[in-house]
């Protein structure tokens, strides 16, 4: 088994040594090693450490890589047009696929340029717009509706000052998730 595993990091290193330049099957097979711990069979015995001492490559720099790679997987269902670099990549990768797909989209719609600098630019102007919809979508709250929660609030408030004696945090954040789960509901 192994050696098996050994041929297997042997291929996938020949592969890391080929596409240097190529950020998306980088990041792939860097996440193959790391998923199927293949580094342990030729004795490290951490992720981290074998990309810094078998690949130099720094473990911000190995994560990163394997971040934007995911990117790239959930961008290419919708369509052709990709970031072409992991810096423009890394701008997505702290969202869900869903809103990584959404914000993709909407930059390819405004014909700007695929630069960094764009893409930055569409994300942050999007994000704006999707803040602004937010608030006042949190704004609008009837008053019987926003009493209620004002005294959820000051009753978890009695209870943090008499250390959860009374009801347990989990009793709490049971509930609350019940009720997030009732706000959630479709009929």
């Amino acid at each position: 088994m192994d050696q098996k595993r050994i041929k297997q990091l042997h291929s996938f290193e020949a592969v890391i040594k080929k596409q240097q330049s190529n950020f998306h099957v980088l990041g792939k097979t860097l996440s193959k090693i790391k998923d199927l711990s293949l580094y342990k069979h030729i004795g490290f015995k951490s992720f981290e450490d074998y990309t810094i001492k078998r690949l130099d490559i720094k473990k911000s720099q190995a994560y990163r890589m394997i971040n934007a790679s995911k990117v790239i997987e959930n961008l290419s269902p919708i369509g052709d047009i990709l970031p072409q670099n992991e810096a423009q990549a890394r701008l997505l990768t702290k969202f869900d696929t869903f809103t990584q797909q959404q914000l993709w989209q909407k930059f390819l719609e405004t014909g700007m340029a695929l630069t960094t600098s764009n893409i930055r630019k569409s994300i942050i102007n999007q994000n704006n717009k999707s803040q602004t919809i937010l608030s006042s979508r949190i704004e609008q709250i009837s008053d019987a509706y926003k009493a209620k929660v004002d005294d959820m609030l000051y009753q978890v408030r009695l209870e943090q000052n008499d250390n959860w004696q009374t009801t347990s945090k989990e009793a709490a954040l049971h509930w609350n998730k019940i009720i997030k789960e009732k706000i959630l509901w479709k009929n």
